[in-house]
């Protein structure tokens, strides 16, 4: 069998522009997005889907992989890829300052480790809440709904020398304060309730001014609030729920760009 040169390129395009889309919305997509995930994992991850999705797309146009062309045309396909990752980290993120916001109340703002997702340290009750919102993320299947989301994009918006509009940038840098508003969506329980507790204290040291109120305040501060977390973990389920319906209407937005 014979093969030419255009249809060397073509057979190699029809596998590597796809890859490229699908490569940067796991680089970019929580959970897969991690230190702890080895580079050859998501290497493995991302030729699977690539090795499933790209016989049933669109055909892909036929580009000189040695041209500005083709560069121009990796960069539209990171960036859109890379966009639809990044929303479901914003999801990720009002729970991580949620749980911040959380700990500080509570007294345990001192008590520190690295999160392998931001490469940062954070709260360790922060990072509770980003192992339980990974869970979720699985539970619900999220992964599931975004490689469905970016299989239908190539559909929807096929591979080509054009980018996402301006308008989306916009939307998804206003999408942004979803971030803050589910994090004080999350924190606002625990945070009434632990400031409760902290006025009911301050009326014992003014009704009880020989007790020493320090002594016994930081623990009962820590003890309420970890029975405050316990009571009101339900309710995490349905806030992670919400957002990332939002977050899944959002990259679907995005897939549907003209």
């Amino acid at each position: 069998m014979l093969f030419t040169s255009a249809e060397i390129g073509a057979l190699i395009g029809s596998y590597f522009w796809p890859f490229i889309r699908i490569g940067a919305m796991v680089t970019a997509m929580p959970a897969f997005s991690s230190s702890f995930v080895p580079m050859r994992a998501r290497l493995m991850i991302t030729i699977g889907i690539t090795i499933v999705i790209a016989p049933i797309i669109p055909a892909v146009p036929e580009v000189d992989m040695i041209s500005m062309e083709a560069v121009f045309l990796v960069m539209y396909q990171i960036l859109i890829g890379a966009a639809m990752g990044f929303i479901f980290h914003l999801v990720f993120a009002a729970f991580v300052i949620g749980g911040q916001v959380i700990a500080m109340q509570m007294g345990l703002g001192f008590s520190t480790m690295i999160d392998p997702m931001n490469g940062a340290s954070t709260p360790v009750l922060a990072m509770f809440f980003v192992l339980m919102v990974t869970l979720f993320f699985l539970l619900m299947d999220g992964h599931l709904a975004l490689i469905t989301v970016v299989a239908d994009s190539f559909r929807t918006f096929p591979i080509e020398a054009k980018g996402i509009s301006a308008a989306t940038y916009w939307e998804l840098a206003n999408w942004g304060s979803h971030m803050f508003i589910g994090a004080v969506l999350v924190c606002l329980p625990a945070v009434t309730a632990l400031l409760l507790v902290n006025i009911s204290l301050g009326i014992m040291g003014r009704a009880a001014p020989q007790l020493n109120i320090f002594a016994v305040g930081f623990s009962v501060t820590i003890s309420s609030g970890f029975v405050i977390l316990m009571i009101t973990l339900p309710v995490y389920l349905t806030q992670f729920e919400n957002l990332s319906l939002d977050a899944i209407s959002v990259v679907k937005g995005i897939a549907k760009q003209p």
